[in-house]
């Protein structure tokens, strides 16, 4: 959807023009539901796994990981500051940035068979990763905006 200058997406289908107002605490919704989808796609994919000691590890790991991301972004939402907003998102992308790198350990080292799954996971989770840091990137933005003027 296309906004237009005051912030107002287009909503229309028949070829007129309708805008609504985005909904900021829509959005978190959506990102809040997509950190908890990829949690618990994490557990399930855990409850897979091949039972070594080494794949239990990992796989303890990864759900500590995946699950504090989506924590911390509930946090966040809640952050007392625009510094403490970034602060719980800096916290949210190190999270998911460990849970990659779990899940491409998991998938080398063959502890899952299912490559399609794993590459839906990677793939969530570069996703995720790209919209919180760009999230991180904004507020910083507009911080330093607010302090200019």
């Amino acid at each position: 959807m296309q906004k237009n200058k005051q912030g107002m997406e287009d909503i229309g289908s028949t070829g007129t023009k309708k805008y609504r107002k985005v909904d900021r605490l829509h959005n978190k919704k959506d990102i809040s539901n997509r950190m908890l989808d990829f949690s618990i796609k994490i557990i399930r994919l855990t409850d897979q796994m091949k039972k070594t000691a080494s794949s239990s590890h990992a796989g303890l790991q990864v759900v500590r990981s995946a699950t504090s991301a989506g924590a911390n972004y509930e946090e966040a939402c809640s952050a007392q500051s625009r510094a403490d907003f970034v602060h719980k998102l800096q916290i949210v992308l190190k999270e998911l940035k460990e849970s990659l790198y779990l899940l491409n350990i998991i998938r080398k080292a063959d502890f899952i068979t299912t490559e399609y799954y794993m590459d839906s996971l990677i793939g969530e989770n570069k996703e995720l990763t790209n919209i919180i840091a760009k999230s991180i990137i904004t507020v910083k933005r507009n911080n330093k905006k607010r302090v200019e003027t």
